[in-house]
């Protein structure tokens, strides 16, 4: 059954940070995050090069989809083992930003997976466990239970149920909003931005019974206004795609992993990062 948009209002967990004590002085590593109220917190800068993070989205066996995003079970585990023996560990993105905020993140390397497919709990999780490491799974929160609609040329996917999502987050995964429709937030008006924005969030917070931190936009397509309107919501983060000239909280660049990502191209990548030498 695919989940429907809850109808009632739904109060975003963890409330509403404590005050900064006014007496105390600015500090020029911090920035206001914007609060679903319209108030702001403050909240440590994200500062230099932004961490390698991989974009996934199924790891799944059989006929490759138009698109390539499908790596096989085999190709995964050998990937993993790839940033094993290079001394990295794979966490979700609510740990590889504490730790960006901190500067701490040697040694570690972003690893999430788009849409929700079914075969994260299947072929990712137990991959993932063998080797200590962790992931954040991006939910589309209004399809629960159904398919990949959005994806008109490729195969018809399952999607993870409410039950699996709240076994997940249980199980120590990261769960992140990927919008309420999977809809390009692009080019969307003010309500419209609210609604896949928070209303997600809202969605899946009831699910799990927890914060949901972390929003990615559908097809990596973010502008100000979407970046607002994440901001709006009370995320901690988005995350994105392409690269900026400035690193944005709220659209933190990705790096697509495939079929074809075998060791050379993998270094080929990580080093291509390292090299884009950005700052804040």
């Amino acid at each position: 059954m695919v989940a429907e948009p809850l109808r009632g209002g739904l109060q975003a967990a963890g409330g509403t940070p404590p005050p900064v004590d006014a007496e105390e002085p600015a500090r020029p590593d911090v920035v206001a995050q914007p609060q679903p109220d319209g108030s702001a917190s403050p909240r440590p800068a994200l500062l230099g090069r932004p961490p390698w993070t991989l974009m996934y989205h199924s790891v799944d066996s059989g006929p490759q989809d138009p698109y390539l995003l499908t790596v096989s079970p085999q190709r995964f585990a050998a990937q993993l083992a790839w940033l094993h023996r290079n001394g990295l560990r794979g966490v979700s993105m609510r740990e590889l930003v504490r730790a960006y905020e901190q500067r701490t993140t040697d040694g570690l390397v972003g690893l999430t997976f788009d849409d929700g497919y079914a075969d994260f709990p299947r072929r990712v999780l137990p991959a993932l466990r063998a080797h200590g490491f962790t992931a954040t799974l991006y939910v589309v929160a209004g399809r629960m239970g159904g398919h990949n609609v959005w994806d008109a040329d490729a195969p018809r996917k399952p999607l993870v149920t409410i039950e699996q999502v709240r076994q997940l987050a249980d199980a120590g995964v990261e769960i992140g909003s990927h919008g309420l429709s999977h809809r390009r937030m692009t080019g969307l008006g003010e309500e419209e931005l609210a609604t896949e924005a928070r209303r997600s969030r809202e969605v899946l917070e009831s699910v799990v019974q927890r914060p949901v931190t972390g929003f990615c936009y559908p097809y990596g397509a973010v502008d100000a206004a979407a970046e607002r309107a994440v901001a709006a919501a009370g995320y901690d983060y988005g995350a994105g795609i392409r690269h900026q000239s400035t690193t944005s909280r709220w659209a933190l660049p990705r790096c697509y992993v495939g079929e074809r990502d075998g060791g050379l191209r993998l270094r080929a990548k990580r080093l291509r990062h390292a090299l884009r030498g950005w700052s804040a």
